[in-house]
């Protein structure tokens, strides 16, 4: 598995002013986290773990393989740094498990005899309710 305190000293942190409420302390304070980190050049992954998260993170990467989070739900920038790693975590743990093979099934034939037994019966049914031809 992956060494989380590696990945952590591999990323890139900024703190940004953060929009929206808070009033004077929005104006003052660079709450907002945003957080930096160079997939292809990270130490704390091997090759093929890089690829898969190429590949499952492919639409949150930048060009230059970079993955960037931002995250300013707490009016406290320790806050929201937690938030942001405890997220970018979950990601690459996310994007690191390797998907279950799927099994094809074979229909069995008592259901494929019963699906077409129904059908048989639901034609009969509307044939049935036709108005008699008198000729």
């Amino acid at each position: 598995m992956i060494n989380e305190d590696t990945l952590i000293s591999e990323l890139k942190f900024k703190a940004i002013r953060s929009s929206g409420s808070g009033g004077q302390n929005v104006n003052k304070v660079a709450s907002k986290m945003e957080l930096a980190f160079n997939l292809s050049e990270s130490e704390a992954l091997n090759d093929e773990e890089k690829e898969r998260l190429m590949t499952k993170l492919s639409h949150r990467l930048t060009k230059e393989h970079v993955l960037l989070l931002q995250c300013d739900e707490s009016r406290s920038q320790h806050k929201n740094k937690e938030l942001i790693i405890k997220r970018f975590l979950g990601l690459i743990k996310e994007g690191l498990k390797q998907d279950k093979k799927r099994v094809p099934t074979k229909i069995p034939k008592s259901v494929i005899r019963k699906r077409l037994k129904n059908k048989r019966n639901l034609s009969v049914k509307k044939a049935t309710r036709k108005k008699p031809d008198l000729e």
